[in-house]
Protein backbone atom coordinates (compact mmCIF):
# COMPACT_ATOMS: atom_id res chain seq x y z
CA UNK A 1 0.00 0.00 0.00
CA UNK A 2 1.15 3.54 -0.76
CA UNK A 3 0.26 6.38 1.60
CA UNK A 4 1.06 10.07 1.46
CA UNK A 5 1.46 11.72 4.85
CA UNK A 6 0.94 15.46 4.77
CA UNK A 7 2.60 16.79 7.89
CA UNK A 8 1.25 20.21 8.86
CA UNK A 9 2.62 20.45 12.39
CA UNK A 10 0.28 20.64 15.36
CA UNK A 11 0.76 19.32 18.86
CA UNK A 12 1.55 15.85 17.44
CA UNK A 13 4.95 17.21 16.33
CA UNK A 14 5.73 19.69 19.13
CA UNK A 15 9.07 19.46 20.94
CA UNK A 16 10.54 21.39 23.81
CA UNK A 17 13.16 23.96 22.82
CA UNK A 18 15.46 24.31 25.85
CA UNK A 19 16.98 27.54 24.54
CA UNK A 20 13.62 29.32 24.21
CA UNK A 21 12.04 27.43 27.10
CA UNK A 22 8.91 26.54 25.16
CA UNK A 23 7.24 23.93 22.97
CA UNK A 24 7.69 24.53 19.24
CA UNK A 25 6.34 23.02 16.05
CA UNK A 26 9.40 21.93 14.05
CA UNK A 27 9.44 21.52 10.27
CA UNK A 28 10.97 18.03 10.38
CA UNK A 29 9.57 14.50 10.64
CA UNK A 30 11.19 13.21 13.82
CA UNK A 31 7.83 12.29 15.41
CA UNK A 32 6.61 10.55 12.25
CA UNK A 33 9.89 8.78 11.54
CA UNK A 34 9.57 6.85 14.81
CA UNK A 35 6.13 5.56 13.83
CA UNK A 36 6.65 4.80 10.14
CA UNK A 37 9.90 2.93 10.85
CA UNK A 38 7.80 0.04 12.19
CA UNK A 39 5.40 -0.07 9.21
CA UNK A 40 7.10 -2.56 6.90
CA UNK A 41 4.28 -3.16 4.41
CA UNK A 42 3.59 0.46 3.53
CA UNK A 43 5.37 2.77 1.11
CA UNK A 44 5.20 6.27 2.63
CA UNK A 45 5.66 9.61 0.94
CA UNK A 46 6.00 12.37 3.56
CA UNK A 47 5.23 15.93 2.52
CA UNK A 48 5.86 18.79 4.96
CA UNK A 49 3.69 21.87 4.58
CA UNK A 50 2.77 24.73 6.91
CA UNK A 51 4.51 23.45 10.14
CA UNK A 52 2.34 25.44 12.55
CA UNK A 53 0.18 25.07 15.58
CA UNK A 54 -3.31 24.85 14.11
CA UNK A 55 -4.42 27.92 16.07
CA UNK A 56 -1.98 29.91 13.90
CA UNK A 57 -3.22 28.50 10.57
CA UNK A 58 -4.73 30.84 8.02
CA UNK A 59 -7.06 30.24 5.08
CA UNK A 60 -3.96 30.42 2.88
CA UNK A 61 -2.37 27.60 4.90
CA UNK A 62 -5.52 25.51 4.46
CA UNK A 63 -5.32 26.08 0.71
CA UNK A 64 -1.68 24.90 0.74
CA UNK A 65 -2.84 21.68 2.44
CA UNK A 66 -5.64 21.28 -0.12
CA UNK A 67 -3.18 21.77 -2.99
CA UNK A 68 -0.80 19.19 -1.47
CA UNK A 69 -3.65 16.65 -1.43
CA UNK A 70 -4.54 17.38 -5.05
CA UNK A 71 -0.90 17.22 -6.16
CA UNK A 72 -0.06 13.81 -4.72
CA UNK A 73 -0.45 10.76 -6.94
CA UNK A 74 -1.55 8.61 -3.98
CA UNK A 75 -5.22 8.05 -3.22
CA UNK A 76 -4.51 7.19 0.44
CA UNK A 77 -3.65 10.24 2.52
CA UNK A 78 -3.04 10.86 6.21
CA UNK A 79 -2.87 14.48 7.32
CA UNK A 80 -1.13 15.26 10.62
CA UNK A 81 -2.96 18.34 11.87
CA UNK A 82 -3.43 20.25 15.10
CA UNK A 83 -6.60 19.35 16.97
CA UNK A 84 -7.83 22.90 17.66
CA UNK A 85 -8.78 23.72 14.07
CA UNK A 86 -8.84 20.33 12.34
CA UNK A 87 -12.59 20.83 11.88
CA UNK A 88 -11.96 23.96 9.76
CA UNK A 89 -9.37 22.38 7.48
CA UNK A 90 -11.26 19.10 7.10
CA UNK A 91 -14.45 21.03 6.21
CA UNK A 92 -12.59 22.89 3.44
CA UNK A 93 -11.16 19.63 2.07
CA UNK A 94 -14.58 17.95 2.26
CA UNK A 95 -16.09 20.81 0.22
CA UNK A 96 -13.52 20.22 -2.51
CA UNK A 97 -14.88 16.64 -3.04
CA UNK A 98 -11.46 15.22 -3.85
CA UNK A 99 -11.74 11.59 -4.99
CA UNK A 100 -9.27 10.20 -2.45
CA UNK A 101 -9.35 8.64 1.01
CA UNK A 102 -8.21 11.43 3.33
CA UNK A 103 -7.79 10.86 7.07
CA UNK A 104 -6.89 13.70 9.42
CA UNK A 105 -5.24 12.81 12.71
CA UNK A 106 -3.25 14.49 15.42
CA UNK A 107 -2.70 14.42 19.16
CA UNK A 108 -3.58 16.54 22.14
CA UNK A 109 -0.31 15.60 23.85
CA UNK A 110 2.99 16.03 21.93
CA UNK A 111 4.57 12.77 20.81
CA UNK A 112 7.83 14.02 22.31
CA UNK A 113 6.15 13.94 25.74
CA UNK A 114 4.01 10.80 25.44
CA UNK A 115 4.10 8.54 22.37
CA UNK A 116 0.87 6.67 23.06
CA UNK A 117 -1.86 9.01 21.76
CA UNK A 118 -0.07 10.13 18.59
CA UNK A 119 0.98 6.57 17.74
CA UNK A 120 -2.50 5.19 18.37
CA UNK A 121 -4.26 7.88 16.33
CA UNK A 122 -1.83 7.50 13.42
CA UNK A 123 -1.99 3.69 13.49
CA UNK A 124 -5.76 3.80 13.56
CA UNK A 125 -5.77 6.11 10.50
CA UNK A 126 -3.38 3.79 8.67
CA UNK A 127 -5.48 0.73 9.47
CA UNK A 128 -8.59 2.54 8.25
CA UNK A 129 -6.92 3.25 4.91
CA UNK A 130 -6.10 -0.47 4.62
CA UNK A 131 -9.79 -1.33 4.75
CA UNK A 132 -12.17 -1.18 1.85
CA UNK A 133 -13.65 2.26 2.54
CA UNK A 134 -15.11 4.89 0.26
CA UNK A 135 -13.27 8.00 -0.78
CA UNK A 136 -13.99 10.84 1.60
CA UNK A 137 -12.67 13.03 4.37
CA UNK A 138 -12.36 11.42 7.80
CA UNK A 139 -10.89 12.15 11.24
CA UNK A 140 -9.06 9.52 13.30
CA UNK A 141 -8.98 10.37 17.01
CA UNK A 142 -9.42 8.60 20.32
CA UNK A 143 -10.52 5.18 19.10
CA UNK A 144 -12.72 6.08 16.14
CA UNK A 145 -12.45 7.05 12.49
CA UNK A 146 -15.55 8.79 11.17
CA UNK A 147 -16.66 11.30 8.56
CA UNK A 148 -14.91 14.56 9.38
CA UNK A 149 -18.19 16.38 9.99
CA UNK A 150 -19.16 13.96 12.77
CA UNK A 151 -16.21 14.23 15.17
CA UNK A 152 -15.84 17.33 17.35
CA UNK A 153 -13.36 18.38 19.99
CA UNK A 154 -14.96 18.81 23.39
CA UNK A 155 -12.67 21.28 25.11
CA UNK A 156 -14.23 20.80 28.53
CA UNK A 157 -13.55 17.05 28.50
CA UNK A 158 -10.33 17.30 26.50
CA UNK A 159 -11.37 14.64 23.98
CA UNK A 160 -13.04 14.10 20.64
CA UNK A 161 -16.65 12.94 20.61
CA UNK A 162 -18.96 11.69 17.87
CA UNK A 163 -21.63 14.22 17.03
CA UNK A 164 -24.96 12.97 15.67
Amino acid sequence: MKVTIINTGGTFNKRYNPIKGQLEVPSDNIALDKIVASCHNVDFEIVNVVSKDSLDMTDEDRQVICDAIKNTQNDNIIIIHGTDTVHLTSALIKEEKIAKKIVFTGAMVPMSIDTVEATMNFSQALGFLSANVENGTYISMHGVVVDSSKLVKNRELGQFLIQN
